[in-house]
Formats: structure tokens, C-alpha cells, sequence
């Protein structure tokens, strides 16, 4: 473990990763499961009065003395309609026409939504996440582009993102390679899984967002000769950083937290 990184750093940036939200939130439930969380007075404010209520999209519920949301109807369905209905309110994230899972408390996925809204409803995400060196040591990291809806600009680990619904994690992190990067798997060196971060923070993209996320994140190493190259337009450029370069760029916050903590893990 490189000494470059002081205890006080590690610390902040586990804190950065681990915050309640700033303001009160109270479950959203599908029939008896948890599902997400929402503001209290959230959906009512921003949806039109005849969704919100028993013959809505949503209305509101008890259980024991806990009060919350419950979804209405069969779960894919409504949530689709909720986004909707989000969208046209204004209260919506940046549309995807992307379907992430939804899962109970257990993990079992129940449905799926509208990436567009899992923040507001503190819906939990899965992502994926692939850090690269190079046989000398060095570190292959990406700048996300400025045009990115969250984190632009920052530095970010070789290639990742979300895992949607129709993808298993090995998927998802073969699309995500090679959209971001250009790389096939099978180009790489001793791809290996290292392990399995949980993010829980108030969300950059909405007043009333709330992040819930599972980082799977992977190792490898990329040979000599091999080089990444972006595909879809949302990499503004990569760049082999040698380890003190990488530390100091991570100390001053210049990557994601989710970065930052799959590197620190990593070994950095």
C-alpha cells in the first residue's frame, strides 16, 4: 500500500462515500419489499394530483410506524409510467431509455426503471468498474468528458458504468470496455475481480436524489503495445499515470469517489 496517501485522505474519502441524506427520506415499497426511499412530500409536489393517491401511480402507506410510499400496479409498468410522468414534471435526470433492475432488501429483482429517475426514488444501482495497469506499474485511467451529466471533467478508473437490467456483471463489463475503452477482455492480462464497493451519499445530479450503489470492480493488467481508445463519445482522454502522479491527482479530489476508492483498494 502506497504511503502517499495519508490516513486523514482515506478517511474523508470513505466519509465522501458513506453520507445520510440531507434531508429526511421515508420507503418506497412494492407490495411488502423496500425498494427505494424518497422526500416525504416528494412525489405529491411533483406529480399531477390524480397520480398520486389509491387509484395512482403511487399513494401513500403504513407499515407499523413506518410511513412511506407504496407503488401501485404491476412494478415494471408503473415505475415506467412514474418516469414518464417525472420527465414531464421536470424532475427527472438525464434520459437514457435504459432499464436497471429493481431489487427488494435481499437483492431478488422484482422489475425494472427508467435510469432517469432512480436517484429522486433512492432506488439501489449496480455498476461496473475495470482499473488497468500497464506491466510497468503504471495506471491507465480516463477523463470523463466534460458533456457527462455527472462527475464531468473528473478522472475516472480505465472504464465502468452502470450494469442495466438486461446484462449480467461479466456483460456489462465487456460493453463497458470496449464503449469507454476500445479493449475486448480477451485483449487484457489477468483480468480478475477485486472485490465489491457500497456507496451511500446524497446525489450530484438533483436536489432530491439519493445514491444507493453496488460497485463491482475488476483488475487487469493492459500489455505493452495496447492502447485504449474511446467509442462513444463520453471520454474526453486516457492517460498512464505513474503512481505518484496518480496519488497526488487522488488526494487533490480530481477523481470520482467511486475511482478513488476502487484505486485505494487496488492497492494504490
Amino acid at each position: 500500500m502506497n504511503t502517499g496517501l495519508p490516513a486523514a485522505w482515506r478517511a474523508a474519502l470513505r466519509a465522501r462515500a458513506d453520507q445520510a441524506p440531507g434531508r429526511p427520506r421515508v420507503p418506497l415499497w412494492a407490495g411488502t419489499a423496500r425498494i427505494g426511499s424518497v422526500e416525504p412530500t416528494f412525489l405529491p409536489d411533483a406529480l399531477p394530483h390524480g397520480l398520486v393517491g389509491a387509484a395512482g401511480l403511487v399513494q401513500p402507506a403504513r407499515r407499523g410506524a413506518e410511513y412511506g410510499w407504496q407503488v401501485n400496479g404491476p412494478l415494471t409498468e408503473t415505475l415506467n409510467e412514474l418516469a414518464i410522468a417525472m420527465r414531464e414534471a421536470g424532475v427527472a435526470h438525464a434520459w437514457r431509455d435504459e432499464q436497471l433492475a429493481v431489487t427488494d432488501e435481499r437483492g431478488d429483482t422484482l422489475g425494472t426503471i427508467e435510469r432517469a429517475i432512480v436517484r429522486p426514488l433512492g432506488i439501489t444501482t449496480f455498476a461496473v468498474h475495470l482499473a488497468g495497469v500497464s506491466p510497468d506499474g503504471r495506471h491507465w485511467v480516463q477523463q470523463r468528458a466534460l458533456t457527462k451529466p455527472n462527475d464531468p471533467g473528473l478522472w475516472d478508473t480505465l472504464a465502468g458504468g452502470m450494469i442495466p437490467a438486461s446484462d449480467s456483471t461479466q456483460e456489462a463489463l465487456a460493453r463497458e470496455t470496449w464503449e469507454e475503452a476500445g479493449l475486448q477482455v480477451e485483449q487484457l492480462v489477468d483480468v480478475q475481480r477485486g472485490g465489491r464497493i457500497d456507496i451511500c451519499r446524497p446525489s450530484g445530479d438533483g436536489p432530491h436524489g439519493y445514491v444507493v450503489e453496488q460497485v463491482h470492480w475488476y483488475r487487469c493488467v493492459v500489455p505493452e503495445g495496447v492502447s485504449p481508445a474511446n467509442q462513444d463519445g463520453e471520454v474526453a482522454q486516457f492517460r498512464l499515470m505513474p503512481v505518484n502522479e496518480l496519488c497526488d491527482a487522488l488526494v487533490r479530489e480530481h477523481f470520482t469517489v467511486e475511482a478513488a476508492l476502487i484505486l485505494v483498494a487496488a492497492g494504490v
